[in-house]
């Protein structure tokens, strides 16, 4: 038997037990040690996916554990190995497909929304979706690789290198990981966050911090550069403020990185993107080479930290209620 939850719909959970399920061909039954809730989560618990979502559904995408079962075919792994999931399941024919995309799928389907995922103790998922973690990475810290990929995907899309500099709009989760990422490459981050909490806790991980409460970003990143603006902005927050500020935050050719979901048409300064020939991106989900970096730099980072809850699956309703005060928070599916 294994321990699996499922959205019900209307921020409520279930937990019972169900059959443990072989795996099918192609396919790995893990046993899932944790799993974190992200924003999409708590998006889904506040009833704001349920058309895409269908409850009752087991979600959670953010997972780290170890190989219980082989279907046939699969090739390459070994019960007991311990691994994280990338959670998109592509279609392969579209044109992002065809073009070398599949992240971006024009009909992707994301593993813990359109199909279940991990808040369960046994999953069974496709091998081709699985990576491979090193021995020696606790699994607890294995369980934002998912995150962390986000964030190595946003530092690859704006082209961001040792020896620069990077405004981070947002200091939340991505947006800690986006700078804790950025400087683990080599670059200079600043984050600008208006929550005094959210602020301290980006002091303690030794970030540099603004308030823009006092004073004006703007300023302070032409002061932080000597008056020649950052060479990128990460706008992590998915405030229409933000998105007017970012452009203004950078240097000649600079770059700006959309990282923050805009749900609605936002202002941006466009006369400020045309007069410094400013270029823009968007970054979503993440591909295999982000998993990969994700996975090489885990150790390093201090994901101890950002983790300031823990709760068991059996308690997996307490988890959701108490997920906006913490930071990061895992629950231990097994």
């Amino acid at each position: 038997m294994s321990a699996t939850s499922r959205y019900l719909g209307d921020h409520t959970f279930s937990v019972g037990e169900i059959p443990a399920s072989d795996p099918g061909p192609g396919q790995v039954r893990i046993r899932v040690a944790w799993c974190g809730i992200c924003g999409t989560d708590m998006h889904i618990f506040h009833g704001k996916m349920d058309a895409r979502v269908k409850p009752p559904q087991t979600i959670g995408h953010e997972m780290s554990g170890t190989i219980e079962a082989l279907g046939a075919s699969v090739q390459g792994w070994a019960v007991g190995d311990p691994v994280t999931v990338r959670p998109l399941d592509s279609c392969g024919t579209c044109a992002a497909c065809r073009a070398g995309h599949s992240h971006i799928c024009m009909r992707l389907k994301f593993i813990g929304i359109d199909s279940p995922g991990a808040f369960q103790e046994s999953w069974c998922v496709r091998a081709d979706l699985l990576h491979r973690l090193p021995a020696g990475l606790p699994l607890d810290r294995a369980a934002l690789v998912e995150p962390i990929a986000v964030a190595c995907h946003d530092i690859r899309r704006a082209g961001l290198v040792a020896g620069e500099k990077a405004v981070v709009l947002g200091g939340g989760p991505i947006g800690l990981l986006v700078a804790l990422v950025a400087r683990a490459e080599g670059a200079e981050t600043m984050v600008v966050e208006p929550d005094p909490g959210r602020r301290a806790f980006a002091d303690g991980l030794d970030l540099a911090t603004f308030d823009p409460g006092s004073g004006d970003p703007v300023a302070a990143a032409e002061a932080w550069t000597g008056g020649d603006g950052a060479d990128v902005a990460f706008e992590c927050s998915g405030a229409a403020a933000c998105a007017e500020l970012m452009t203004r935050l950078v240097r000649v050719r600079g770059r700006v990185c959309v990282v923050g979901i805009h749900t609605r048409p936002a202002p941006v300064d466009l006369f400020r993107l045309f007069w410094r020939e400013v270029s823009v991106v968007g970054a979503r989900v993440y591909e295999a080479a982000d998993f990969d970096r994700a996975i090489a730099l885990a150790a390093d980072l201090p994901l101890g930290r950002m983790v300031t809850a823990r709760f068991p699956l059996a308690d997996i309703q307490a988890a959701f209620a108490a997920a906006p005060q913490a930071v990061k928070t895992l629950v231990a599916c097994s």
